[in-house]
C-alpha cells in the first residue's frame, strides 16, 4: 500500500503503508503476500510492472490480488494477463474508457471478482453483459455477485448484439 505514485517503478523506494496484520518478508527483504494495493495513487501506465513486482515479491508469480483502483489508468495493460493466479482485480475509478480491453481478461484462469464501475465504459450500453460474457468464470462483477439470471440476461444479449465470427471456409482449387 503506496500514497501517490506516479509511476510503478516508485514503488520499489516507498514503504508500504501498515495494513490491518504485519507485512512479512523474506530473508532478502522481498514481501511474503500474494497482494498488491497500488489503490489511490496517479498511476497512468504499468511501464515496467514486471520487473517491479519481481523485486517486491518473494513469489511473483502467485499475485493473485491488485488493486489499481482510483489511479489514472486509460487501458487493461496486457502485463496483467502474464499474472495467472490472478483471482482478484480492483480497477475501480480509472479512466478506462474501451469495453474492448476487457478482452485482455479472458485469458486469465483463476480471475473470479472484477471491478470496473466508475470507469467511462461503464457508462456504455450493455457494459455488464458485455463483461459477464467475456469473463464467464467471474463470480463477483462490481462488488455485486453474478447471478444465474444475469447469466441468462448476458447470454440472451450476446445473442442479440454480438455478431458471431464468420469461419473463413478454404476453397480448394480444381
Amino acid at each position: 500500500m503506496v500514497e501517490f505514485q506516479a509511476s510503478v517503478t516508485d514503488l520499489v523506494s516507498e514503504e508500504p503503508r501498515p495494513g490491518l496484520r504485519p507485512l512479512r518478508h523474506s530473508k532478502t527483504g522481498k514481501s511474503l503476500t500474494q497482494s498488491l494495493w497500488l489503490n489511490n495513487n496517479v498511476l497512468n501506465d504499468l511501464n515496467h510492472f514486471n520487473q517491479v513486482v519481481s523485486q517486491l515479491l518473494v513469489y511473483p508469480q502467485n499475485l493473485a490480488w491488485i488493486d489499481l483502483s482510483f489511479n489514472d489508468l486509460t487501458s487493461i495493460d496486457p502485463v496483467l494477463t502474464t499474472f495467472f493466479n490472478l483471482s482478484v482485480i480492483y480497477l475501480h475509478g480509472n479512466s478506462i474508457q474501451r469495453l474492448g480491453e476487457v478482452n485482455k481478461l479472458a485469458v486469465l484462469p483463476r480471475l473470479r471478482s472484477l471491478t470496473l464501475h466508475g470507469n467511462p465504459m461503464e457508462e456504455q450500453k450493455g457494459y455488464r453483459h458485455y463483461v459477464l460474457c467475456t469473463l464467464p468464470r467471474i463470480t463477483t462483477l462490481d462488488f455485486s455477485g453474478v447471478t444465474k439470471a444475469d447469466r441468462t440476461t448476458a447470454e440472451v444479449w450476446k445473442r442479440m448484439n454480438i455478431k458471431p465470427k464468420k469461419a473463413k471456409i478454404k476453397q480448394n482449387a480444381l
